[in-house]
């Protein structure tokens, strides 16, 4: 005799469709901010240290902790707020990998190929943005899915990032060794100086160059050298050879105005033999405005590109 189920009874449910779990780990909200915070405080701590031990084997600590602080802060945010999609492990190739291979791209092509002129730094500009391309086609050969316009951005920004991180780790290391020890105060200043003008470099130029570079990518992978893609990678090199000049432009602007007659071979010094206070003051502010003229039209550059792809303007 069987009865039926009294009203009311609980029912056998059946599952609905599970939705597949993230195949990138989740990082939590403002951990960029907490690395920013943190770092800066252990490098400062690292800093007192080293000042009141004279310990030189914190040197590497500090060095590395003051180089790689503003760049790997900004490549969190950027993963954070607008690639979570892309993966730890590309972020992290083309940062450490990318980055790697563009200083060692760099310092094998200049050592070659540069002699001092007038013109150098456009040849650093032209070399040093190819490799950083050329790097981050490396890193992303096998990974066909990877194109479009934020795409490039974030790990263009991440190659530079990375290249800027090396750099100025080897600046740092030059700044402290002299010819008297070790001059902790030069290594400091270095990496004061080159950790706010971080993400106005490097990080900056090659955001740019691999976001116009991933847009024109074809979906079997293939990397497309367009007009635009080398059109985008001279205006990228100009930019980086105008900033790594304008310590010779405001020396020059300097002397043309106050009619000092700097022969080749002062001019080529880099610097201005006893200056004059008002020397001294349009100097500053030449190469500062120099530097700031520079980073806004990168700024600016970037925010356009952006703003053209409605995947950049959808992450939070």
């Amino acid at each position: 005799m069987t009865y039926s189920p009294p009203p009311g009874a609980p029912r056998a449910r059946i599952p609905g469709p599970q939705q597949p779990p993230p195949t990138y780990p989740q990082i939590r909200t403002g951990l960029w901010k907490h690395c920013l915070g943190g770092g800066l405080a252990l490098w400062v701590l690292t800093a007192l240290v080293t000042y009141a031990t004279k310990n030189t084997t914190l040197l590497p600590t500090l060095i590395l902790l003051g180089s790689f602080l503003v760049p790997v802060t900004f490549v969190l945010w950027a993963y954070e707020r607008h690639g979570r999609d892309l993966g730890v492990s590309v972020i992290l190739g083309c940062f450490l990998t990318g980055g790697t291979l563009g200083v060692l791209g760099a310092s094998v092509m200049e050592y070659y190929l540069l002699h001092p002129s007038l013109w150098m730094f456009v040849g650093v500009g032209l070399i040093e943005e190819a490799v950083k391309l050329g790097a981050l086609m490396f890193v992303l050969r096998r990974q066909p899915r990877l194109h479009g316009m934020r795409a490039g951005l974030i790990l263009g920004a991440t190659v530079g990032f990375g290249f800027a991180a090396l750099e100025s780790a080897g600046y740092a290391f030059n700044a402290a060794v002299s010819a008297k020890g070790i001059d902790l105060r030069a290594l400091l200043e270095t990496e004061i100086l080159r950790g706010v003008l971080a993400p106005f470099g490097h990080g900056l130029w090659t955001a740019i160059a691999g976001g116009v570079l991933l847009t024109y990518r074809q979906l079997n992978g293939r990397f497309r050298f367009t007009a635009p893609v080398v059109g985008t990678y001279l205006g990228v090199s100009l930019l980086h050879a105008l900033w790594d000049s304008t310590h010779g432009i405001a020396i020059w602007l300097v002397a043309r105005l106050s009619g000092t007659g700097l022969d080749k071979q002062l001019f080529a010094q880099g610097y201005i033999p006893r200056p004059t206070d008002q020397q001294e003051h349009l100097f500053t502010m030449f190469s500062v405005g120099g530097m700031v003229l520079v980073a806004l039209l990168g700024i600016a550059w970037v925010r356009s590109l952006a703003r053209r792809d409605p995947s950049w303007r959808n992450t939070p």
